[in-house]
């Protein structure tokens, strides 16, 4: 256990981290739909074209300094981006404090940031770009060779949802449900393992399901829904607390 002084000062840290990475993803939600390099391209002001500057780039700090707008044109800056890398930094700092300093806090923050930026994408779009779920993919056989006793738990984690959504992808045409999706569910599955995987989905399917009614009611959205990100609001809250979620379903059963 911590001292409270160590905890604070690690929050810190990890919440930094976090917003720097929070950066980053601004960067890919920014330019992945418009097909972009994440790399090679400088970051710029969207209005003037001006070339930002380090100092420009502190995350949160920036915006705040610069009052919102560009340095140069004075042209609005979206608040998307400290929202973003507010929220990666508490998502990390949840993480951590939820899930102890460990691997699977690593791994979690890593999916956590990847599900953020991807959700973002698909609610714009309607699509999940391939290179999120191979990340997600990735941490999910680092997963399996952390915990090589339990290898059976994320194998059937892969296919425990993905291969249903499937089943309705064929049946539907691909009318009920998009190929990102699927992919999204085997990849965090192979990460959570086949408990927390179907308990994220029905999660997701709950949240998606109200919060697109309200949306539906008060603004006249359509019945075209991304499923992305309330699948992902469904991965993160399994992963944090699918354990304790699971033991009290299975306690109603016990005799």
């Amino acid at each position: 256990m911590l001292p409270t002084s160590l905890k604070i000062l690690l929050y810190i840290i990890v919440f930094l981290y976090g917003i720097v990475i929070g950066s980053f993803l601004n960067v890919c939600i920014c330019r992945i739909p418009r097909k972009e390099s994440i790399v090679k391209v400088r970051s710029h002001c969207e209005s003037c074209g001006y070339q930002l500057r380090w100092y420009d780039l502190v995350p949160l700090f920036s915006y705040l300094f610069l009052g919102g707008k560009c340095r140069k044109c004075k042209a609005g800056i979206s608040i998307q981006h400290p929202l973003i890398e507010a929220l990666n930094g508490a998502l990390y700092v949840l993480t951590f404090a939820v899930c102890g300093i460990s691997v699977e806090s690593l791994l979690y923050c890593l999916m956590g940031s990847a599900l953020l930026a991807l959700s973002v994408i698909d609610f714009k779009t309607y699509e999940i770009p391939i290179g999120f779920n191979i990340f997600i993919g990735i941490l999910g056989i680092v997963r399996v060779i952390t915990d090589l006793g339990n290898w059976i738990e994320y194998l059937i984690g892969f296919v425990a949802v993905s291969a249903f959504l499937y089943i309705l992808y064929v049946c539907s045409k691909g009318r009920a449900i998009g190929g990102g999706d699927i992919k999204l569910m085997a990849a965090c599955g192979l990460l959570l393992g086949w408990q927390k995987i179907i308990l994220a989905f029905l999660i997701g399917c709950i949240v998606g399901s109200i919060i697109h009614l309200i949306r539906m009611k008060l603004s006249g959205e359509g019945r075209q829904l991304a499923m992305g990100p309330y699948l992902s609001i469904g991965v993160i809250i399994s992963a944090l607390w699918g354990t304790e979620f699971i033991a009290w379903y299975l306690s109603l059963f016990a005799f």
